[in-house]
C-alpha cells in the first residue's frame, strides 16, 4: 500500500503542471468607439502560448454588456475562433442608442483574466431583427424601424456548400434583386441523394457541410467527425455570408440540421448542445437570422426533444431571434411554447388557401397568435414521385399557389428549378439546392408582382374575409377601409373546370361597408395596374377582368 501511495503521489506531482496549465499571456482588444445600433461590437482575445488540450471545451469567454448607469445587463458568451485556441471572440448587438460598458472574462481551469471597456451605440437606421408584430401578431415587423416585413422566401439548402464567397454573394445578390427577403440555408448536413436533379459535388461545390472537424469530410457514410472541435474556416464563411446578406436586408433561416444523413451528434447529447450553443454564441449577434431546429425534423428528432432544445436555444441566444422547426407532418409543431416564434410547415397540397386558413384556426385554439408560414409547398420543375400532378411544379402553378397562401393572411417559401445544373452542363444553376440561378429560371419573377401588390397597402391590418365575396374569389379586408380581392382565374364558366378547385365562375359581388372607395385592378401575372372609377354602395358587382389569367383588385377608402 505504501508503494502504491508513493507512486500515486509522484504521478500527481508529474501531472500537476498540465492540470493547472495556463496560457503565457492573454490580451483583449478594446471595443470600437462607436457602433450602429443592430450592428455588433466585437472584442478579440489573443491567447499567447495557448495550452488548453481542447480550447472548444476547456476554455470559456463570457461577458456582460449594458448601458452606463443602467440596471439591465446582457450576459453574452464568446467562442473560440482558432483550432489551437489562440483566438477567441465575443460579440454584442446593441438594440438602442447610448453609452455602454462591458466586462469580459477568459477562463481556463483555475486561470482567469478580465478586461473592461466602453463604447457608444449610435442610431444607424438599421432594420434589426424581425419580430412578431405585437399589435397584428399574424405578421412580422423589423424591430429597428417598425416597418412591416412581407415574408417572401426561397430555399437554398446547400448555399454554404459553395467553395468561393463570390458565388455565395452572387446568389444572395440575385435573389435580393428578385425581391426575396428570406432564404433557408443549412448549417450542418450532408446528402448523397440527388432528387433527380443534375446537381453534383465537385471542385466548386459540395453537399457535405461540416461545422466540425472530420478526418474524412468528403465521406458520406464515414466522415469520422470529432464533435468536440469546430471547423473554424467553415463558420467564418458562414459569417461572411450573413454579413453580405444583412447589408441587403435578407433574413437567413439557420437550419441546424437535416434528415438526409446520420453523421449527427446524438439527440440531447453534450456534443449536440455544445454545437447549438456555439451557433448561438457565434451567429446570434447578426440581426438577420432566425433559427430552425432542423429540416424534416420529426424524421430524426421527437417532439419532446424539440420543446427542450428550442427552450434551451432561446436561453442561449441573448437576442431571442425568432425560432421555429420544420417537420414532415405539420401537426408536429410546438405551437403554444414561448420559444416558438412562427410555424414553418411543409405541405404540398394544391388547395393552399383552405389549408392556411385551417392553420390559422389551429393556432387560434392554442390561445397564442403567431405568423403562419408554409415553407415547403413546391419546387419549380421538380418531379419526385410524390409531387402534385399534373403540372404540379411549374413556375406558373407555384406563382398562383403563392397568391393562395398570401390571401389567407399567411406566408410561403418555394424553391427555384435546379435543372440548370451544378457540375453538370450547362452548369448555370442549382436553384433550391444551392441558390444559384440564371435568367431562364422564371418562377420568382412572377412572385415579384405579388410582393408589389401587398406592399402597396397596409396588408397586415387585413384579415381573411372570403364571406364578403362570391363565386370562389378570395378577400382580405379591414372592413370599411381596405378590401383586397383575388380572382384565381378569369371568371368564365366554360373554362372553370380546367382549373380544378381554383374556380371563379360567374358574376362576383363584394359586400362593402358604406363609403367611397378608390379602386384599381392589378394583374397578378404581369403587375399591370388599371385604375377604376370610385366605388360606392353596400354590394358592388365587380366588372369583367381586363384580361386573361388571375387578377387582384384593391379598394381603399377615399380620404
Amino acid at each position: 500500500m505504501r508503494t502504491v501511495g508513493v507512486y500515486t503521489g509522484l504521478l500527481m506531482w508529474m501531472l500537476a503542471p498540465a492540470m493547472v496549465a495556463a496560457p503565457k499571456k492573454v490580451s483583449f482588444s478594446q471595443p470600437p468607439r462607436s457602433v450602429d445600433v443592430y450592428d455588433f461590437v466585437e472584442i478579440t482575445v489573443n491567447v499567447e502560448g495557448p495550452d488548453a488540450s481542447n480550447p472548444f471545451t476547456d476554455a470559456t469567454l463570457r461577458g456582460s454588456f449594458g448601458k452606463v448607469n443602467g440596471a439591465d445587463r446582457t450576459a453574452v458568451e464568446g467562442f473560440c475562433d482558432s483550432a489551437d485556441g489562440g483566438v477567441f471572440r465575443i460579440r454584442f448587438m446593441p438594440s438602442s442608442p447610448g453609452d455602454y460598458t462591458c466586462s469580459i472574462a477568459y477562463r481556463q481551469g483555475s486561470f482567469e483574466t478580465n478586461s473592461t471597456g466602453t463604447f457608444k451605440a449610435s442610431e444607424g437606421h438599421r432594420r434589426g431583427p424581425i419580430r412578431v408584430d405585437p399589435k397584428y401578431p399574424w405578421h412580422f415587423i423589423w424591430e429597428g424601424t417598425g416597418e412591416h416585413y412581407f415574408f417572401n422566401g426561397t430555399t437554398a439548402f446547400w448555399l454554404a456548400g459553395w467553395k468561393e464567397d463570390r458565388v455565395i454573394n452572387y446568389c444572395i445578390e440575385r435573389l435580393s434583386g428578385l425581391k426575396i427577403n428570406r432564404i433557408r440555408v443549412l448549417l450542418a448536413g450532408a446528402a448523397n441523394i440527388f432528387w433527380g436533379e443534375p446537381v453534383m459535388t465537385g471542385d466548386n461545390f459540395t453537399y457535405f457541410l461540416r461545422p466540425w472537424l472530420a478526418q474524412a469530410p468528403n465521406s458520406f457514410d464515414h466522415p469520422s467527425i470529432d464533435f468536440t472541435r469546430f471547423n473554424v474556416p467553415y463558420w467564418q464563411k458562414w459569417e461572411r455570408m450573413l454579413r453580405f446578406a444583412r447589408e441587403r436586408n435578407m433574413i437567413v433561416s439557420v437550419i441546424q440540421d437535416i434528415s438526409t444523413h446520420k453523421a449527427q451528434p446524438a439527440a440531447g447529447s453534450e456534443d449536440e448542445r455544445r454545437y447549438l450553443r456555439y451557433a448561438a454564441a457565434r451567429l446570434g449577434a447578426f440581426s438577420n437570422i432566425t433559427w430552425d431546429l432542423g429540416d424534416d425534423l420529426d424524421s430524426f428528432r421527437d417532439e419532446k426533444w424539440a420543446h427542450e432544445t428550442g427552450t434551451l436555444l432561446e436561453s442561449w441566444d441573448p437576442y431571442k431571434h425568432l425560432a421555429s422547426s420544420h417537420p414532415v407532418h405539420r401537426e408536429n409543431q410546438d405551437r403554444s411554447s414561448d420559444w416558438f416564434g412562427f410555424t414553418s410547415i411543409q405541405n404540398w397540397s394544391r388547395r393552399q388557401h383552405e389549408l392556411m386558413l385551417e392553420e390559422r384556426q389551429i393556432q387560434i385554439k392554442t390561445g397564442r397568435t403567431i405568423p403562419q408560414t408554409n415553407e415547403e409547398y413546391g419546387y419549380e420543375d421538380h418531379y419526385p414521385h410524390w409531387a402534385p400532378a399534373p403540372d404540379g411544379e411549374s413556375a406558373e402553378t407555384l406563382r398562383r399557389v403563392a397568391w393562395d397562401i398570401a390571401m389567407a393572411g399567411a406566408y410561403g417559401t418555394a424553391g427555384e428549378s435546379s435543372r440548370r445544373g451544378t457540375n453538370i452542363w450547362p452548369d448555370a444553376g442549382g436553384g433550391w439546392i444551392n441558390g444559384r440561378g440564371d435568367d431562364t429560371m422564371i418562377m420568382l419573377k412572377g412572385y415579384e408582382h405579388m410582393v408589389d401588390f401587398f406592399t402597396s397597402f397596409e396588408w397586415w391590418k387585413t384579415e381573411p374575409h372570403d364571406e364578403l365575396v362570391s363565386n370562389g374569389a378570395y378577400c382580405l379586408a379591414k372592413p370599411g377601409e381596405i378590401y383586397a380581392v383575388y380572382l384565381p382565374v378569369r371568371p368564365i364558366c366554360g373554362n372553370a373546370e380546367a382549373f380544378e378547385h381554383q374556380k371563379v365562375c360567374g358574376e362576383i359581388t363584394l359586400k362593402l361597408e358604406p363609403g367611397t372607395y378608390e379602386a384599381r385592378w392589378f394583374s397578378a401575372y404581369t403587375g399591370e395596374i388599371i385604375p377604376l372609377p370610385p366605388v360606392e354602395g353596400r354590394v358592388w358587382t365587380l366588372p369583367k377582368t381586363p384580361g386573361w389569367l388571375d387578377w387582384a383588385l384593391l379598394l381603399q377608402r377615399k380620404r
